[in-house]
């Protein structure tokens, strides 16, 4: 990624290239992509803001509604502007090199430190039921999986993917074996009373509750480089992310319901590391011990790849601002940015610290990232709508279908997922955007031909 000015002239890194991606690809690497560790962590936070469940389930067949429209919109300006840094670009080019940069500050500081750490504590509270470390456990176990697979990627490039690899072929592995134990085991008998209805505004509730659906359909973004590597996309974009979300959210339905007739929505909310019990009941304890620690790999997959491509970023802005050189340190003999990843891994250590000192460490960190995450996607898709006005002449092989609605909604979207997590997560939430506000003095730093319209 590159902090450069605001021209809407075309990067040499857009040079046109053959696609590779049949329609059949791309279906494969959304479906791979989306469906990760989050549907082992957040089905219980989903719970705890449903009032029942048919509110349950309807969330999660809404989070599969705003997938295929984010996606469609993502779509579009991948198609137009394929392979040169998604969101970066896409909110540099419409609204100003600076609103890039206060975004590239935004994902370093929030949006992918915050999701290190979430999936780190989902990690924890797996790992936490193989190898018991006390009462802060959970923390020590997310803790060590930060140190250990940031010093994995300062090592090099290339060792972290291969275990990348290995990784990445356990985690449907894990789903499967969730999928088929919720089917097969008897239901569990609540040990505590169902719950008719849960207090608090409504709205917030469910508003959070998306939060947290959405989150586990995140990836969809990656549409954005598919449409780049698409044989077609004009005729084969809108067939891959209907099929994709289509096999996400069917997927998703169908391992919920299996969760609600195993647990009812009462033990879905009293529960820790869902996989684990579900095969605690279907198989007894060495299986539930076997699937966490499948589980376990499934997590270190998503953080260590958080970690290799967040980085990155790091090491662009040490390259792109003067100011911040000394992230621009690079391991020849490793490939690896090692000043960016020891920034990176500093700051999600902290994260870890302060999740440790809260009563859900999990959301603590969805809280922190949420408002930051959701208030920028609102401007992506508000980009969408300004660079057809800005560039009209630029070929768009892929074009959102009911413009201008389908950005429109999904703008409005955002904006509401803005105000639910900013007034409804609590101090999470302040935290995120306070550290999102520190980074306005960062503008400053931009030389003034980087900054200029």
């Amino acid at each position: 990624m590159s902090a450069g000015g605001e021209s809407l002239a075309l990067p040499a890194s857009e040079a046109a290239h053959e696609p590779s991606l049949s329609a059949l690809d791309a279906v494969a690497v959304l479906v791979g992509v989306v469906i990760g560790i989050g549907i082992f962590g957040f089905p219980p936070l989903v719970a705890q803001h449903a009032s029942s469940e048919l509110v349950y389930l309807a969330l999660w067949g809404a989070g599969g509604l705003v997938m295929l429209i984010g996606a469609l919109c993502y779509a579009e300006l991948g198609a137009a502007y394929p392979g040169a840094g998604g969101e970066y670009l896409y909110l540099s080019r419409a609204w100003g090199a600076r609103v890039g940069l206060l975004f590239a500050w935004a994902r370093c500081t929030v949006i992918q430190t915050g999701a290190i750490a979430v999936v780190a504590f989902i990690y924890g509270d797996y790992a936490q039921q193989l190898l018991p470390l006390g009462p802060h456990g959970v923390a020590l176990h997310a803790a060590i999986s930060v140190v250990a697979l940031t010093a994995l990627n300062i090592a090099g490039t290339r060792p972290s993917k291969r275990l990348q690899w290995i990784f990445t072929l356990l985690t449907l592995a894990a789903l499967a074996a969730v999928l088929i134990a919720g089917l097969t085991a008897a239901p569990q008998a609540p040990e505590t009373p169902i719950v008719a209805g849960l207090t608090g505004n409504p709205a917030g509730l469910l508003g959070m509750g998306m939060v947290f659906v959405l989150l586990t359909y995140g990836g969809w973004n990656e549409a954005a480089y598919l449409s780049g590597e698409l044989r077609d996309p004009g005729r084969n974009m809108s067939r891959v992310l209907l099929a994709g979300t289509a096999v996400v959210t069917v997927a998703y339905l169908l391992i919920n319901l299996a969760l609600l007739e195993l647990f009812g929505l009462q033990g879905l909310r009293d529960s820790n590391a869902v996989g684990a019990a579900v095969m605690q009941l279907a198989a007894g304890p060495y299986a539930a011990a076997g699937l966490s620690l499948l589980i376990c790999a499934t997590a270190l997959s998503t953080i260590n790849g958080t970690i290799l491509t967040g980085a990155r970023l790091y090491y662009a802005l040490g390259r792109d601002v003067p100011r911040l050189r000394g992230l621009a340190g690079w391991n020849a003999r490793g490939h690896s940015p090692v000043n960016a990843l020891l920034a990176q891994g500093a700051l999600t250590l902290v994260l870890v610290g302060v999740g440790a000192l809260s009563a859900n460490s999990v959301q603590t960190m969805v809280a922190y990232t949420a408002p930051v995450f959701w208030l920028f996607m609102m401007l992506v898709a508000a980009s969408l709508w300004r660079l057809r006005r800005l560039d009209p002449a630029r070929p768009r092989p892929f074009r959102v279908p009911l413009y201008p609605l389908t950005p429109a909604l999904l703008a409005l979207a955002c904006a509401g997922l803005v105000y639910s997590s900013a007034v409804y997560a609590g101090a999470g939430a302040l935290m995120g955007l306070a550290v999102l506000a520190l980074g306005l003095p960062l503008l400053r730093l931009l030389k003034p031909a980087q900054a200029s319209g």
